[in-house]
């Protein structure tokens, strides 16, 4: 069923709102669990207070930063029943079953046990509360594992079967759908990301303390364990990252193209460190990608490949088709697909009617097509392209600011290390300055995984425009703005929490 662009729009618009105020909680949320618990850890082995009372500052910002980003979860979880009913129905035999696990076992796991970490330092043992904050920080990360795998399956589907009876996809193997190369990489990556910024937030808050000459000890400490998870991090990030590149190019040639601005593909491809877009260029025409550009020759051929000689498509390629390299145009994909679709139709028509053998033909027709049948619902070769720019500058928005937190977090272990990190105003204030850019890395993060996906829900197999709930623009539109003024509500709300505990201090905590 086609609904309109308005309602489309909308509908992407919403959810595109809903998921990027619910990323400022998430990553906060999965590495912050860790260095507490690494904290409380040094609490137990030594028994020193000033680590119970550092621990206990960092588990209240925690625990603010927590509540605030179930709400937006919980109401990103309602949306794919409310504007996504059809994709819903189309693949929810495979995309509910880990987002159920999570809620069975990852969620009850983190939750309950948060409430022992939180209240329980004077109602159990050590260890026991030092287990339940590990716990916490262990289930934080098995429900990031579940939803990704969600996402990553949606970024490339595998063990599933289509049935055309029921017009559904059908999971045929659990384990290919959790062992995905794809959301393997995309967790792994994600949450590496995670650390970074929690790192990023520990530093940048116990910097300000040390600009204010208060609680220098704890900031101290603070920063030493904060860079350490930091700086280990950065690097499996970059690790992480690599595999993602090549995940894309394998699976998402179309979203590395515009990673890369790369409209005419070539052997031994480079990386542009640092380029501007001509924002005239079009697909097919004769202008230039680039009115300047920096590029590594030979990088991202070994990224997507690792052969730096190897061949990158671009876009102009994926669009017209290569002959070549043995690429389908988008408008072969097309009419292949409204073939599929028609077989489909028809097969479903003759087995209504009785006529057996006619819908065995029909459905032999659709089983030669369906590998195509999503772009049978595109009206436009140019539909396949997601927005150029938008993903180009984000990505090595990224990238950038990842290798500025790399070399942060090198620079405040080593001053903090030798205790002169108080006197270096000029890293305290670029440790200050460095959170929210750390937030801009993590919402360019993904702008880049999903935007970079577009047309499509699911890759390749349903676009956006056929996996929306048929219901009135109006009410989408209502909703959005409902929700931008709650979930802005909800921000303000953490930032003055949290700025009035950190005016507190750890010693009045």
């Amino acid at each position: 069923m086609e609904h309109s662009d308005l309602l489309v729009d909308w509908s992407r618009a919403q959810f595109a709102l809903t998921a990027l105020y619910h990323w400022l909680f998430v990553p906060l949320t999965l590495g912050l669990t860790f260095i507490v618990a690494f904290m409380e850890t040094l609490y137990v082995k030594t028994g020193d207070e000033t680590w119970k009372r550092t621990t206990k500052f960092w588990m209240g910002l925690l625990a603010i930063n927590f509540a605030i980003g179930l709400a937006t979860g919980i109401i990103m979880e309602f949306e794919f029943g409310t504007n996504w009913s059809n994709y819903s129905w189309i693949v929810g035999d495979i995309f509910g079953a880990p987002l159920a696990i999570e809620g069975l076992m990852a969620f009850f796991m983190e939750s309950t046990f948060f409430a022992v970490m939180f209240f329980g330092w004077d109602k159990v043992s050590k260890k026991m509360h030092l287990t339940s904050t590990w716990l916490v920080a262990l289930g934080s990360n098995l429900s990031a594992l579940w939803i990704l795998v969600a996402n990553g399956w949606m970024q490339h589907p595998v063990g599933m079967h289509f049935n055309p009876d029921s017009a559904r996809n059908e999971m045929e193997n659990f384990w290919e759908v959790f062992f995905n190369p794809n959301a393997v990489s995309k967790f792994l990556h994600t949450i590496s990301s995670g650390y970074v910024l929690a790192s990023l937030f520990v530093i940048a808050i116990s910097s300000w303390y040390l600009l204010k000459k208060r609680d220098t000890q704890f900031a101290r400490r603070s920063i030493i364990v904060a860079a350490t998870f930091g700086l280990t991090a950065s690097l499996f990030l970059i690790t992480t990252g690599d595999e993602s590149a090549h995940q894309v190019a394998q699976n998402q040639p179309m979203k590395l193209a515009a990673m890369e601005g790369l409209y005419d593909g070539e052997h031994r491809a480079g990386i542009v460190a640092f380029g501007v877009l001509n924002e005239k260029k079009e697909i097919g025409d004769a202008l230039d990608e680039f009115y300047f550009s920096f590029q590594i020759p030979g990088a991202l051929s070994f990224l997507g490949y690792h052969d730096l000689n190897a061949f990158v498509p671009g876009i102009n390629d994926l669009v017209y088709g290569n002959e070549k390299f043995n690429l389908i145009s988008t408008q072969e994909k097309m009419n292949q697909g409204k073939m599929a679709i028609q077989a489909l139709k028809d097969y479903k028509k003759y087995k209504k009617e009785g006529m057996t053998q006619k819908a065995q033909e029909a459905l032999k027709n659709f089983e030669k097509y369906q590998h195509f049948m999503g772009y049978g619902y595109l009206k436009d070769p140019r539909d396949a392209v997601p927005p150029v720019a938008l993903v180009f500058y984000s990505f090595h928005t990224m990238v950038g600011l990842g290798t500025l937190f790399l070399l942060l977090f090198i620079l405040t272990l080593y001053y903090a290390m030798t205790n002169e990190m108080h006197n270096k105003k000029w890293l305290l204030y670029a440790s200050l300055f460095s959170l929210p850019l750390g937030y801009v890395a993590q919402e360019s993060g993904w702008i880049v995984a999903e935007v970079g996906r577009q047309p499509w829900a699911i890759q390749d197999f349903l676009p956006v425009g056929m996996a929306a709930s048929n219901i009135a623009a109006s009410s989408v539109m209502i909703t959005f703005w409902l929700f931008a003024v709650l979930f802005t509500g909800l921000l303000i709300a953490e930032i003055k929490i949290m700025l009035k505990q950190i005016k507190i201090g750890p010693e009045g905590h």
